[in-house]
């Protein structure tokens, strides 16, 4: 990947989005719009808007995507970027609660090769393998792509419909 201004050599980002709280299609367009304007990182793609169930908690369906960026800053820097977008949406983080209905969450789910495991980012991310609503607009932007432990994105997929995991596309995402 070129270079770019910055810190170092650009990297590919990947970043889940979610929200299920309020307009949440509405959220997800304004904070694809906000990642565009994140210092240092250039919007390249994003998937279209998909409906999916809760995993691991209740509450409305979500609508999720994914966006791929292109970023010269550092992981840390992209991830505090993140965190500083879903607070502007009104994302709270109660202490011990997992999973709870969300204005908006972000998740960095890859940035470049990287891999790293520290108690603020765990990249790629650990669970992404484990969640349609995320390979499902991955395999819309990369229908080629290898999970970390080399599983094709959508193999991956068709095991966790398999499994019960309900995912649908509902629109294309315009910002």
């Amino acid at each position: 990947m070129p270079a770019a201004q910055g810190n170092g050599p650009a990297r590919l980002a990947l970043v889940g989005l979610g929200a299920n709280l309020g307009d949440a299609a509405s959220t997800l367009r304004e904070a694809v719009r906000e990642l565009a304007d994140v210092p240092e990182c250039t919007l390249l793609a994003c998937s279209g808007l998909w409906s999916s169930a809760p995993v691991d908690a209740g509450g409305p369906d979500y609508c999720n995507a994914v966006a791929e960026l292109r970023c010269a800053c550092g992981p840390q820097q992209l991830l505090r970027a993140l965190q500083h977008i879903e607070q502007r949406h009104g994302r709270q983080r109660p202490p011990g609660v997992r999973n709870a209905p969300r204005t908006l969450d972000l998740d960095l789910l890859c940035f470049g090769e990287l891999r790293l495991d520290t108690p603020e980012l765990s990249l790629p991310h650990p669970r992404m393998h484990l969640r349609a609503f995320v390979l499902a607009p991955l395999a819309e932007l990369h229908p080629d792509w290898q999970l970390p432990d080399g599983e094709p994105v959508t193999e991956a997929l068709r095991r966790l419909r398999s499994a019960g995991q309900r995912v649908r596309r509902i629109g294309a995402l315009a910002y």
